[in-house]
């Protein structure tokens, strides 16, 4: 029975352009063409299909055990049944194959062929897919805005491919407006019955780190190393790093000159303030460095509470070491692992001339005494 006149053909078109091997193909559809014929038939029929690649010609056999009594006339025959059928020499056990040729399973062959190859393709544009884009999970990939739908906004990687950008995983305040194109972290790429299922993300911190790759060459050339990065995406984010290079200063490396990089980054991120800051392997210090543009006047550790300290600052610094609703203090807090509370060290007065006569009024009295 004949699959098409132009089968080896199409095989040839299909490895070339979707990378699926002839015998990938060709085991798919005998093993469909297996489960159309027993559906065909309506019974349950040991059947085996083959499939002559060059001509597009296949064999069909139902397979039949030679037992001394039948108990499944759909895989079983007796010897005396198998002589009949001109079977000769044979014994309990032997296994024959009966080739059938069905008038109206030609048509039905067919379009199982046809349903394979197409679900095949199928199959192969997913698998590169997700191929393509698992290796790329943790590095920023960029794609445009296509629609919102439901609490994810659907984000076009290529004109074949989409993405999942969930509500956690967006700015808050940011607009996505379709049509508009973005840098997304690929968070991750999951194969599902329907395909890949790509997850992108703004907020995660890892899109900042690699944001300062792109941006900063001396991370690149691994001069620069980042520590840690806390975000509050949108708002503010806190980015410890450090020099490998004593010639090299890192905070003036990822500003960049009149603040340049620094600015495209953070343009790039809704506006996001970016603080820089300096590692310090002394922990107060990185503490003092971490509650930057604040200054810090003294710093204590708690002894009694694991990884506390208390920062004093004058009264004039409070409200910038603690931030907007507590933003600073908690960024620096979750950059250096420690708990931090800030307290106003009280200035000291320079003692008036009141102050000065009441200690000799004391001294005095003391002396008549």
């Amino acid at each position: 029975m004949q699959l098409g006149k132009d089968f080896k053909k199409v095989l040839r078109q299909i490895e070339e352009e979707k990378g699926l091997s002839e015998e990938t193909i060709v085991s798919s559809l005998e093993a469909a063409m297996v489960s159309a014929y027993k559906k065909f038939k309506g019974g349950n029929q040991h059947t085996e299909v083959y499939i002559d690649v060059e001509n597009g010609e296949f064999s069909l056999y139902e397979v039949y055990e030679i037992v001394e009594e039948v108990v499944n006339p759909d895989a079983e025959m007796t010897l005396e049944e198998a002589e009949r059928r001109g079977y000769k020499e044979l014994e309990v056990g032997d296994i024959i194959r009966t080739e059938v040729l069905p008038e109206d399973f030609g048509r039905i062959a067919a379009q199982t062929a046809r349903q394979v190859i197409i679900q095949k393709l199928k199959d192969a544009e997913r698998q590169v897919v997700y191929e393509q884009f698992s290796d790329k999970i943790g590095n920023i990939v960029t794609g445009s805005i296509f629609k919102a739908e439901g609490d994810q906004i659907l984000v076009r990687l290529n004109d074949k491919t989409e993405a999942i950008m969930p509500k956690e995983e967006r700015i808050l305040g940011e607009k996505y407006i379709p049509g508009s194109r973005m840098k997304f972290y690929l968070l991750d790429v999951r194969q599902t019955t329907r395909g890949p299922r790509i997850i992108v993300s703004r907020t995660h911190p890892g899109l900042l780190r690699r944001l300062l790759e792109l941006e900063v060459p001396e991370i690149q050339d691994g001069v620069v190393e980042i520590r840690n990065i806390v975000r509050e995406a949108g708002t503010r984010a806190k980015i410890a790093v450090a020099s490998l290079d004593v010639n090299v200063e890192p905070l003036g490396a990822c500003v960049g000159k009149q603040g340049g990089r620094i600015k495209s980054i953070s343009s790039e991120l809704n506006g996001e303030r970016i603080d820089i800051i300096v590692f310090n392997n002394d922990p107060l210090k990185y503490i003092v460095n971490a509650l930057s543009p604040a200054k810090v006047v003294r710093i204590e550790p708690l002894l009694d509470q694991d990884r506390s300290v208390i920062a004093y600052v004058r009264s004039d610094q409070l409200s910038l070491a603690i931030g907007k609703a507590g933003q600073n203090v908690r960024l620096a807090a979750r950059l250096t692992g420690w708990k931090i509370d800030i307290k106003v060290k009280e200035e000291e007065k320079l003692p008036t001339m009141k102050d000065l006569f009441m200690d000799l009024s004391e001294i005095i009295d003391e002396d008549n005494k």
